[in-house]
């Protein structure tokens, strides 16, 4: 598992060299083999005598978090449809993308997106987790604003990551808070102790946060925003991201934490009410759009509510279900927008409103459509694996109990009515997103490019998503006995054994409510002209994105007055502003932690070169603030470093005074070297508040830097470290001089860091030296 996770990463490192020889083979071609490889891996799991996998690689121990993967039924599912239509999205974007685009840097950006979904799917640790939870907000900011010239697409891309990283943090604080509880960062380790979570103090903290960090993620109501934007990427990328994915990252966190909280009722109100409103509202938003990805991206809005609601119900029906519909709306959808890219491509256009009459030009693309609309829309055939899981969604709403209240008594009345309304206007928008596309009449004037059927290669991927539709709902217990009984356990929790059957006969009170919702969508598809201008009344000009940009717009303008504020190219205020922090914060933290300890009784005896030499530095330390030429300035400076050798040599550390003195003397130098050419110090403000404040701030750090020295020597919150390096200094580094072993042995890494920034800053320095001398050349 670790290798399928890490697969695409390792990828992602060698697609900019793979993408230099685009001209003669497009760079998709060259990286498809690896997420289909990762698919083969995955798929041999599947069967109905399937086990769960673990494996584990040790990451940082002291804080109890590894590489732990562990493969269930859930995460099976979800990591074979990453791979699968990620090994479609591929082949189709060789298609769909020219070689003139900058390959490398989709192609990267996809498979970092990749692996961090595996990567969140696969992991058991919930700081590992999150970890790749994050790489996948930032990899789907890089992939929405891959055509970065367009200010729409910078637009969405910022949208998608502010939205989804608020989120994150509020997940981050869920899984501390998590973990804090039960002592464990696993996550069948805290499902273990479900009990002590639900009864602990910060439990409606642990669910909020958790819930947030779901809904931003998953685009549920009023964080829905972000997806319709976000359809300014690459279509493979909305194929990919936004219907098969990083959207169902919520629902996964949900249905993974839902061993939890299934039996608490706030669990249930609060996911059944946002998921049927997200639900309800996005579908009927969707009959509003007239650009084929927008309308997928409200539909896929709505759908992911449907599974949000049905995984907050939390029946054994209801969770089998949602699993159901994960892969059934996984194979529609990516079908679709694999469709509509296809029509954008060979059109030139997006707009429902200058489409119409293009199955003549483009049958096969009418044919593909026809069958991914309809299975969104839950007609009732048996080739169409959307019906059944929708059916499923009606039947687990008609049977809902086992709690108690007024509250949830009506809210358990009005379930069925809010997911029969939502669902008609799925059924409408599904019929306006094809008829109004491939049928009526072809407006050839309106289009930029004469419509023709795209390339045989391209229609591949999502025909084979519609032969998954089709074989889905012809077999579908095939695919319940191998794959999906087994995801809907790891939710559950327990087993979960259903049939799944197209015909329970006219009396089913699902089948009813499915014939309700096609007659009253015929209906209201009819007669969408003369109801549509209800729009102009709900929303109205009420608009979440005004919301969020306005929210955006005041961040911006506060912020930018308070950085205006301390922003003035004053190197003094700054000091003064960041010494008074310093000054602050440390003193405030040995306050509160009662650090002013003065203890002398066991100081070394003070002897009178000790005192000469400490004058010596002070009177010098002193002269630097009167002396009115920056060369003097630097050389009192310098007496002081020397003076500190000094020191270092009457306590017995020659290695530290050699240190100090080679150091004092290359920056005695440096800075002689860079102030030759300056002016001298000269002041333009010589007020008694000027001058007040630079005393007084300079007084206020140096006594906190007296008061840190000499409480620092009585005040101990944990055992010295000295001893230790003492004790192993020769056994474990080979040496005789602690402070070398010190910085060689144990602190090895970071001293190797050290000398990286410092060859860092010298090549810098070298670039900026040549760029002189070419500038000098010309």
């Amino acid at each position: 598992m670790v290798y399928a996770v890490f697969a695409p990463l390792i990828f992602a490192i060698i697609i900019p060299f793979l993408s230099r020889i685009k001209h003669k083979v497009h760079t998709g071609w060259l990286i498809l083999p690896v997420p289909l490889l990762i698919f083969i891996y995955f798929l041999q799991f599947v069967g109905s005598d399937f086990e769960t996998a673990r494996q584990t690689i040790d990451w940082i121990p002291s804080l109890n978090i590894a590489l732990d993967f562990y493969l269930d039924g859930l995460s099976l599912l979800f990591a074979l449809l990453i791979s699968g239509i990620g090994t479609l999205v591929v082949l189709y974007s060789i298609y769909y993308l020219n070689k003139e685009e900058q390959l490398g840097h989709f192609y990267t950006y996809l498979y970092i997106f990749m692996s961090s979904m595996l990567g969140v799917v696969l992991s058991d640790n919930v700081f590992v987790l999150y970890t790749f939870w994050e790489f996948t907000s930032l990899s789907s900011f890089l992939l929405i604003g891959y055509w970065h010239y367009r200010e729409k697409s910078r637009y969405g891309a910022l949208k998608s990551m502010l939205i989804t990283v608020l989120g994150g943090f509020s997940l981050l604080g869920g899984v501390i808070l998590l973990t804090i509880e039960t002592g464990t960062t696993s996550i069948r380790g805290m499902i273990e102790q479900a009990d002590l979570i639900v009864n602990s103090d910060y439990f409606l903290f642990i669910l909020i946060f958790l819930l947030l960090g779901a809904f931003t993620k998953s685009a549920q109501f009023p964080f829905h925003i972000w997806l319709p934007d976000a359809m300014e990427a690459p279509t493979p990328v909305s194929a990919y991201l936004h219907s098969a994915t990083m959207v169902k990252a919520g629902i996964y966190l949900m249905a993974r934490f839902s061993p939890i909280f299934s039996e608490v009722p706030l669990f249930f109100i609060i996911l059944s009410i946002f998921g049927l409103v997200t639900l309800a509202w996005a579908s009927y938003m969707a009959v509003r759009q007239t650009d084929l990805k927008g309308s997928l991206a409200f539909s896929t809005i709505s759908q992911l509510g449907m599974i949000m609601a049905m995984l907050g119900f939390g029946t054994s029906y209801a969770v089998f279900a949602a699993v159901f519909h994960i892969l059934n709306h996984a194979t529609f959808k990516g079908s679709l927008f694999m469709v509509a890219g296809i029509v954008d491509h060979e059109t030139g256009s997006r707009d429902i409103r200058k489409l119409g009459g293009l199955m003549t030009f483009m049958p096969i693309s009418a044919t593909l459509a026809i069958f991914g609309t309809f299975s969104m829309a839950g007609v009732p055939l048996p080739f169409l694996n959307g019906f059944y899981s929708k059916e499923m969604f009606f039947e687990s709403a008609l049977d809902l109990g086992g709690y108690s209240g007024a509250f949830i008594e009506s809210l358990i009345t009005a379930i069925p009515i809010i997911a029969v309304v939502g669902s008609i206007f799925t059924f409408v928008y599904s019929m306006y997103l094809f008829f109004g596309t491939f049928r009526g009449e072809y407006k050839e004037s309106e289009l930029p490019k004469k419509p023709h059927e795209a390339p045989f290669m391209m229609l591949v991927p999502p025909m084979l998503l519609v032969i998954g539709v089709m074989v889905i709902g012809l077999f579908p217990n095939m695919f319940n006995q191998a794959l999906i009984t087994h995801s809907a356990d790891a939710v559950y929790g327990d087993e979960v054994a259903k049939d799944i059957k197209f015909w329970h006969g006219w009396d089913s009170p699902a089948f009813q409510m499915s014939l309700i919702v096609v007659a009253a969508g015929i209906l209201l598809y009819l007669t969408k002209n003369k109801w549509h201008h209800i729009y102009r009344v709900i929303p109205g000009r009420f608009n979440f994105n005004r919301v969020y940009d306005w929210m955006v717009e005041k961040i911006e303008s506060v912020s930018n007055r308070i950085t205006t504020a301390y922003m003035t190219g004053s190197l003094r205020l700054y000091m003064i502003l960041i010494l008074t922090a310093i000054i602050t914060i440390t003193a405030g933290a040995i306050l509160i932690s009662d650090g002013f300890n003065f203890e002398v009784q066991d100081l070394a005896p003070i002897t009178a070169p000790e005192v000469i030499v400490a004058s010596i530095m002070a009177i010098a330390a002193i002269g630097t603030t009167v002396a009115r030429n920056r060369i003097a300035a630097i050389l009192i400076l310098g007496v002081v470093g020397y003076g500190l050798a000094i020191l270092f040599v009457m306590y017995s550390a020659p290695d530290l005074a050699l240190t100090q003195l080679i150091i004092e003397t290359v920056t005695v130098v440096l800075f002689l070297l860079c102030f030759y050419h300056l002016p001298n110090l000269t002041t333009n403000n010589n007020s008694i508040v000027h001058k007040g404040t630079n005393v007084l701030v300079s007084i206020g750090y140096g006594v906190l830097m007296l008061v840190i020295g000499v409480t620092a020597y009585n005040s101990r919150f944990a055992d010295t470290i000295s001893n230790f390096f003492m004790e192993n200094t020769y056994e474990l580094g080979g040496g005789h001089n602690a402070v070398n072993v010190i910085l060689v042995d144990f602190r090895g890494i970071d001293t190797l860091f050290e000398v990286a920034v410092l060859f860092g800053a010298a090549l810098g320095i070298f670039a900026m030296i040549k760029l002189r001398q070419d500038k000098g050349a010309k």
